[in-house]
């Protein structure tokens, strides 16, 4: 092992992903100096392991699921998917798992790129351990950023070591698709790529341990997702917990709960994240390693006024675009701090990740699609809110009816009777995933009731449903 000279900057971020990316040029566009550290791919788990190329993998297979709903494309498109074509086009988005283009941006925007294995060492202190053994030792003047992300969760199962399991790693980037593939959860990875593989050939079996699908979005939600997957093909077994695996002459056997053997050619457990904090050097100032990094609304990790947590290993939102926006706000504060100026870090404030706490959208890119923002009934009821629900079929809406033939869906909106506010809104059925920005806009702008009876849809849409919504409000 041979050890550099110790180089200082005033930022040093770990995590070369696009929540990692967008803090370095946050602060480096404040005239801060900025080295990041990336230990696999600039461009992190979103780019080549999750948001791309799930989304490549699954446009194809909503695109056909939209041309069945309409009379003059039906006939043309009831054939399977060309696999080859859909799989060669998610390679594409991923960049074909190189990360050229995305070390090139960073070089074009002034951040320092360090390759490598980082870790604390000490307040301030981040040592850079290369792949030749070199360690080079980066001081940061003013903050450490961690932006390490999560990683696949596994359980803890009799066989699982010698079966060679997906996670949402293999599930994104397989390069050829198996003729049985049981998934493992009932959560969004699992959802959507049950739905990419059924569509691409595989028979799909997806085991769930709970009661239903996507258990923490309205249950209609889940109800809808799991109807059109079973429709599709699916076997969807819920209250289906997986007691032991084994690869048996190349084939997977899953045994569930109840004895029942269940064979494949793959399996993936799409059964939760844990933070990738491990072996970062928490331990080094004072933190637990592999712990999920607690932070304030200024991203600041609690007894430091130097080390920031943003995005996944923070805990507040495991979604790529709320990172994102974590990453904007802890720019912010962190060259606002650097040169005194005062922080606004009231909530809603220039310097206040709030919106992680009450307007978080997220679509599920499902068929039908699911898209929510902010809280669901139970959850705004648990949180002490006067609240009611207002439903809608989307059959109501005459943008629905031209979508497709036989468009199925429903909206709810959760209204707090006290503030005359949204407390949360979501939208299932074909197309909605655009929907969900104007909600976000509602419920994080507290959009007064009686201000949104006059923001008119344009017809025919399916934002009408808007109106459909108001009406139902106003009526009952």
């Amino acid at each position: 092992m041979t050890e550099t000279e110790t180089i200082a900057y005033d930022v040093v971020v770990l995590g070369a992903g696009p929540v990692g990316e967008n803090a370095a040029d946050r602060t480096h566009a404040a005239g801060l100096s900025t080295a990041i550290v990336e230990s696999e791919l600039v461009g992190g788990e979103c780019s080549y392991w999750a948001c791309m190329p799930s989304k490549a993998l699954l446009r194809p297979v909503i695109a056909q699921a939209d041309a069945r709903r309409l009379p003059g494309l039906a006939p043309a498109n009831q054939g399977p998917l060309d696999a080859e074509a859909v799989l060669a086009r998610r390679n594409d988005f991923a960049s074909h798992w190189k990360d050229d283009g995305q070390a090139a941006w960073l070089d074009g925007a002034g951040v320092a790129l360090y390759r490598g294995h980082g870790r604390l060492a000490g307040p301030r202190t981040v040592t850079v351990t290369a792949e030749d053994g070199t360690v080079t030792t980066l001081t940061a003047r003013q903050a450490v950023v961690v932006a390490t992300g999560t990683s696949a969760q596994l359980p803890d199962l009799p066989g699982l070591d010698e079966v060679r399991p997906w996670t949402s790693r293999e599930a994104t980037s397989a390069q050829a698709v198996p003729d049985r593939l049981i998934v493992v959860g009932g959560g969004v990875v699992a959802t959507e790529m049950a739905t990419a593989w059924q569509a691409l050939g595989s028979h799909v079996t997806l085991l769930v341990r709970g009661k239903g699908l996507l258990s923490r979005m309205e249950p209609f939600a889940g109800e809808l997702v799991a109807q059109s997957l079973t429709e599709a093909g699916v076997d969807v077994r819920t209250g289906t917990s997986v007691e032991s695996v084994a690869r048996e002459n190349g084939t997977v056997v899953a045994v569930t709960g109840t004895g029942e053997r269940i064979e494949a050619d793959e399996i993936l457990f799409a059964t939760g994240r844990a933070p990738q904090s491990d072996d970062i050097g928490l331990d080094t100032v004072g933190l637990e390693p592999g712990s999920w990094l607690e932070v304030d609304d200024t991203l600041q990790v609690p007894g430091t006024d130097w080390l920031y947590a943003i995005g996944d290993v923070n805990h507040r939102a495991l979604l790529t675009h709320q990172g994102k926006y974590q990453a904007r706000i802890a720019g912010a504060v962190i060259a606002a701090r650097a040169s005194d100026a005062p922080l606004d870090d009231a909530p809603w404030g220039a310097h206040a990740a709030t919106a992680d706490h009450y307007a978080v959208p997220q679509v599920v890119f499902t068929d039908p699609e699911a898209a929510a923002v902010g809280m669901s009934l139970a959850e705004a009821e648990q949180a002490g809110h006067r609240v009611r629900a207002v439903d809608v079929d989307f059959g109501s809406v005459a943008g629905a009816s031209l979508y497709g033939d036989g468009y199925k869906g429903r909206a709810r909106m959760v209204v707090d009777l006290d503030e005359e506010i949204l407390r949360g809104v979501t939208f299932v059925g074909p197309g909605v995933g655009e929907l969900v920005q104007s909600a976000t806009v509602a419920v994080a702008g507290q959009v007064p009731l009686d201000r949104l009876w006059h923001v008119v849809p344009p017809f025919p849409t399916l934002s009408e449903v808007w109106l459909r919504l108001l009406e139902a409000y106003r009526d009952n």
